[in-house]
């Protein structure tokens, strides 16, 4: 039997008033004089992203969520080169504590998706060194939750560059000059337009890096069945400190097949759950749909139809058989 866990990404559309990801434009910043004052603001806004962060984390333990992705804007501008110097993680001590201390009585998995930019396969020189700063910055905020960091960084592989083959091989030339503590955070996903699942795997594997298999995107492009890899997956995960982690989401439409569709499609996820029950003790679901916890609501809701099924807690469940 394998245990399923849901989870959801960033922000609630139930609770009110609690993005984490509220922000400043440089334009904004740089249009108040008083440059303290206007660090002072940015402070503030970051600090309001983090106390939210810290009511979305109760609100999942009165929900029984045991699986949440943090926003990659908890901190507005924050490597912006106009504000080198600014000491953002020692004004941000206390909330970052305060959250620190939660989760440390209420455990519960948590991680990141650093945006799109962030591309290790990278060319140029100074893609690749920003997009190593913006994971250091995923590091330092992991660590000020006293999160150990190892395999909470979900990736994509990056851009073709005109040459799969010869962009794949560039992700392990520059895998060389990542720092090992960075190296550490980092799992790669599968896309829906380029790099397939057997593509990843053969990075993971040459690597060392845990798989996270998105079903969506492998519907969307794909070079091979799923069923004939699935044990890839689970093995690339033996070393990791956390379960097997996977995406899921639904297409909008025939038309916009590769778009998130705001739901779940539950039998399409429970066909795919059924074949892969006992190939591993644990899967982490995040659910990446438009209606982000309503989506995981409904699907709960959808799935509780299912006499299969055991549930565990509000968002847990073993498929019997």
């Amino acid at each position: 039997m394998t245990i399923v866990r849901l989870g959801y990404v960033a922000m609630s559309v139930h609770l009110k008033n609690a993005s984490p990801s509220q922000t400043m434009t440089y334009k904004q910043f740089s249009s108040i004089k008083d440059r303290g004052a206007a660090i002072q603001k940015l402070e503030r806004i970051a600090i309001s992203n983090l106390e939210n962060c810290l009511r979305l984390l109760k609100y999942n333990v009165e929900n029984e969520i045991e699986f949440f992705r943090f926003s990659s804007k908890l901190i507005p501008l924050a490597l912006h080169p106009n504000l080198e110097g600014w000491r953002y993680m020692s004004a941000l001590k206390k909330p970052f504590a305060e959250i620190a201390e939660f989760l440390a009585l209420h455990p519960m998995r948590v991680d990141f998706h650093p945006d799109h930019f962030v591309v290790l396969n990278a060319i140029r020189e100074e893609v690749l060194k920003n997009s190593l700063l913006q994971l250091k910055l995923h590091e330092q905020l992991l660590k000020a939750m006293r999160i150990d960091p190892t395999h909470r960084c979900v990736l994509h592989v990056g851009g073709a560059y005109g040459d799969k083959e010869k962009a794949l091989e560039q992700f392990i030339h520059n895998w060389g000059v990542i720092p090992q503590s960075l190296q550490k955070m980092i799992i790669l996903e599968n896309d829906d337009t380029t790099f397939s699942m057997t593509d990843v795997l053969y990075l993971c594997e040459k690597l060392g890096i845990p798989h996270v298999f998105d079903y969506h995107h492998y519907l969307a492009h794909h070079d091979d069945l799923w069923e004939d890899h699935w044990d890839r997956v689970v093995a690339s995960w033996s070393q990791s400190p956390v379960p097997l982690k996977m995406h899921i989401s639904s297409p909008r439409s025939p038309s916009k097949f590769r778009a998130h569709a705001d739901y779940i499609e539950a039998d399409t996820l429970l066909t795919f759950l059924q074949k892969v029950n006992g190939s591993v003790e644990r899967i982490d679901c995040m659910i990446e749909a438009k209606k982000k916890d309503d989506a995981l609501f409904k699907l709960v809701k959808d799935l509780k139809e299912n006499a299969a099924l055991k549930w565990l807690n509000a968002s847990t469940f073993i498929i019997n058989h």
